[in-house]
């Protein structure tokens, strides 16, 4: 079993940045962990993929973060992080980390709340 801690989340204005990070543990059959993730739920909506980062370093973002959001893994640490600037209320939801080795993990959630 792999375990998943998330920290970082809080609340913060329009236009103001949070890092959020995610430390992988447990028993971890492929390193480093092939795809690290982050996906967020806003309520009332359905979970939805943020970013993305492989064993290879290849990103991919969602349309909606592209360019404010950065995502970035420390494979020594097996720590997957997400830097979020230019925050918007719309951003506002519980941020979920994900990873992917021998089978699909999640992590308990951390709440981002994004005000006007």
């Amino acid at each position: 079993q792999v375990q998943l801690v998330e920290s970082g989340g809080g609340s913060v204005q329009a236009g103001g940045s949070l890092r959020l990070a995610c430390e992988a543990s447990g028993r971890i059959d492929s390193l480093p962990i092939p795809i690290m993730a982050w996906s967020r739920q806003a309520p009332g909506k359905s979970r939805e993929s943020v970013a993305t980062i492989t064993r290879f370093d290849s990103k991919n973002y969602a349309d909606a973060v592209q360019g404010r959001f950065t995502i970035s893994r420390d494979n020594a640490k097996n720590m997957v992080y997400l830097q979020m600037d230019n925050l918007k209320p719309e951003d506002s939801g519980v941020y979920y980390c994900k990873v992917v080795t021998d089978k699909l993990y999640w992590g308990q959630g951390t709440q981002v709340t994004v005000s006007s």
